[in-house]
């Protein structure tokens, strides 16, 4: 029988595009955010992360290091590309072009990626991560582990916005012959 790998999945903390309702830039964690990280990793200490590593932007980063980083920077895990989009509150984006982005898994009016390219994205990055082996903890973003939690579970594209991932939330994944999803 082969290793289980280990993959636990950490969103980062709370930001005030977040709770402002606007699509994301690279901000940091607001108060309430690094409250929440600091509560993930006092539940999470003296557990080995195995390798840790994170996504590029700054929210991510601040994450990781509560967690006990330094992380490796991992630009697979980076956060889905809203192009143009991005900063701007939900009532000021155009509404034809946000409805063709919440149905249609390719579509990209904000000239950023799409939900398919991300998808692409993180599944390769999961075909590298079962063939190291081992336990690893990645810091990202809610849309990069929603991808991820589907294409484990082998779900289309079309299912990403029914999954909602909490801030300084944890989804753990394990691969052995094919990733599943482990609930607690």
């Amino acid at each position: 029988m082969s290793e289980v790998v280990r993959l636990t999945l950490v969103s980062h903390g709370m930001t005030e595009a977040m709770a402002a309702g606007r699509f994301p830039a690279d901000e940091p964690l607001n108060a309430l955010g690094a409250r929440q990280v600091a509560e993930l990793a006092a539940t999470q200490a003296g557990t080995d992360p195995g390798m840790l590593c994170c996504a590029p932007e700054l929210r991510a980063g601040q994450t990781a290091q509560a967690l006990g980083g330094p992380a490796t920077i991992e630009p697979a895990l980076a956060d889905l590309d809203c192009g143009r989009w991005r900063g701007m509150a939900l009532p000021d984006v155009d509404p034809a072009g946000l409805a063709s982005w919440l149905t249609d898994p390719t579509a990209t009016p904000h000239g950023g990626e799409s939900i398919a390219a991300l998808f692409d994205r993180v599944r390769y990055w999961l075909d590298g991560v079962s063939a190291r082996g081992g336990r690893h903890t990645a810091v990202t973003h809610p849309a990069v582990i929603r991808a991820a939690v589907l294409t484990a579970l082998s779900a289309a594209p079309t299912s990403f916005w029914r999954i909602d991932i909490a801030p300084a939330g944890r989804t753990t994944l394990h691969y052995r012959g094919a990733w599943t999803l482990r609930l607690r």
